[in-house]
């Protein structure tokens, strides 16, 4: 009774998206792969998590649906939480034949996989797997409803320190502002910026809503065949060079996710092209002609990583802003074959211009938000459901540390994220680290039956552009050489 009494005052209701996440049938996961360069030390890591995660409020509750036995308001209740029970450490055979499938394989069974909801819903698995790219892995899964995925990437990389200095918390790359010269152009520059703002918000609003409420649910290559469940069932993560990213940044003068997004339309292009020969006239071409391919772009609305408050909370139990707090936009995917591959980047840089230049992302956040508070929880299934099913990609980018960082004294060799539970064929997710990029693919096989195909043609079209690029500066004759 006295601990009963103790636990009830800190009861916290569930915000609306974790709400949403937790409804039966709408069970969301984000799955966070990291290699570490060494052997895998499970009770490092143990030890780690019991100073840092745990202190955290959701890490340390249950998640009370408020359906079923227990009808009633939704909320988190606290618990003491066992660490070793949510720290898993299969046993692999050391030599076992194929160690990267074996990898895309645990990962995706973990996806699928329900979860416990008796205790906090979350859980690391350290598998002694030495890998192409790891001499061991860990992987973590955190339900949605504790929050988005960025917010626990973020959560994550506060636990980790840099390796030059154990005392220091990673840092990141933060884009370069512009200083205005004198008080005059400021104030034009200011009001030119609130004209276009406003001008792109209500049209691309306007377009967004559209989509939405009016564009039929048409059938395209990467939604499957009419009335067939989607549902993703398998992983794959491959890294390449963040300098060859810059080579064709630096040259064509736009930003590292313009090249991201261009790279990831062209692959795409080839993909459909060779797997459906859109060369060639069928039912498959007729279908891309017709009916714009659309995907799911998503933005961090925090103001920054909060990557020190987050360790401060961990650390002495202060309060930091937490939750699923992204927005959204909807964006036209550029799919053709083009002779120009750069034309993929040109297209990819007007339309997010575009879109960075509204408040297209705020708006469809609050539109979610409004929805639930005043519709209810049925309304914002229906929409959300009514955004995913006139979508067939999602795609998101998440910048990583610029230094190498260890987690629980393990050096971490790269970071690769997703999420599943989402009824998209095809979710893409990038994210760098220090010199590195990782592309990981989350895919239904029904509708792509060979993701490893796809991801080779994204990297593929990234090295023909760095080919041309390095041809145009020093001519092809002493490329050869």
């Amino acid at each position: 009774m006295a601990a009963a009494e103790q636990v009830m005052p800190s009861e916290e209701p569930l915000s609306p998206f974790s709400r949403l996440f937790s409804l039966p049938g709408q069970d969301c996961f984000n799955i966070i792969t990291m290699g570490c360069k060494t052997e895998g030390n499970a009770d490092a890591i143990v030890e780690g998590l019991k100073n840092t995660l745990i202190n955290h409020p959701r890490f340390s509750s249950i998640l009370e649906t408020g359906l079923g036995e227990h009808k009633g308001k939704a909320k988190w209740i606290p618990t003491t939480v066992k660490v070793e029970d949510h720290v898993i450490v299969p046993d692999i055979d050391p030599n076992i034949e194929n160690p990267d499938q074996f990898l895309e394989d645990y990962t995706t069974n973990l996806a699928l996989s329900p979860m416990d909801k008796s205790k906090p819903l979350w859980e690391f698995h350290l598998l002694q797997l030495k890998t192409s790219y790891a001499g061991s892995v860990a992987v973590a899964r955190f339900h949605h409803s504790l929050g988005d995925g960025m917010s626990l990437m973020s959560l994550l990389l506060a636990c980790t320190r840099k390796t030059c200095d154990p005392d220091a918390l990673p840092t990141f790359v933060v884009p370069k502002k512009s200083n205005a010269r004198n008080i005059c152009w400021s104030l034009i520059a200011w009001f030119w910026f609130i004209v276009r703002l406003l001008f792109h918000t209500c049209v691309e609003v306007f377009k967004s809503m559209v989509i939405i409420c009016f564009t039929r649910n048409n059938t395209t290559p990467l939604k499957g065949k009419p009335g067939a469940t989607i549902s993703v069932n398998k992983f794959i993560h491959r890294i390449f060079s963040l300098d060859d990213v810059k080579v064709v940044k630096n040259a064509t003068n736009m930003t590292v996710n313009d090249v991201l997004l261009g790279t990831v339309q062209a692959g795409l292009s080839r993909y459909l092209s060779q797997r459906f020969d859109l060369n060639k006239p069928s039912k498959s071409r007729k279908v891309l002609e017709k009916n714009s391919i659309y995907g799911v772009v998503f933005f961090n609305l925090r103001p920054n990583r909060n990557i020190e408050d987050l360790a401060k909370m961990m650390e002495k139990g202060t309060k930091s802003r937490w939750g699923n707090s992204i927005g959204y936009v909807l964006f036209p995917l550029w799919i053709k074959l083009e002779d120009d591959t750069f034309e993929y980047i040109r297209r990819a840089k007007l339309t997010m211009d575009r879109k960075k230049l509204s408040l297209e992302p705020i708006f469809s956040f609050a539109l979610l938000k409004f929805t639930m508070e005043v519709l209810g929880l049925k309304a914002l299934k229906n929409l959300v459901n009514s955004i995913f099913s006139r979508t067939s990609v999602i795609f998101s980018n998440v910048v990583g540390p610029d230094e190498e960082i260890s987690f629980f004294d393990h050096e971490i060799s790269y970071i690769a994220g997703s999420a599943c539970g989402v009824p998209q064929a095809l979710t893409i997710h990038i994210q760098s680290y220090v010199k590195k990029v990782v592309i990981n693919l989350a895919v239904d096989l029904n509708v792509i039956p060979d993701p490893h195909r796809l991801c080779d043609l994204i990297i593929d079209s990234l090295n023909s552009m760095k080919s041309t690029v390095l041809e145009r500066e020093v001519g092809p004759h002493k490329l050869e050489v």
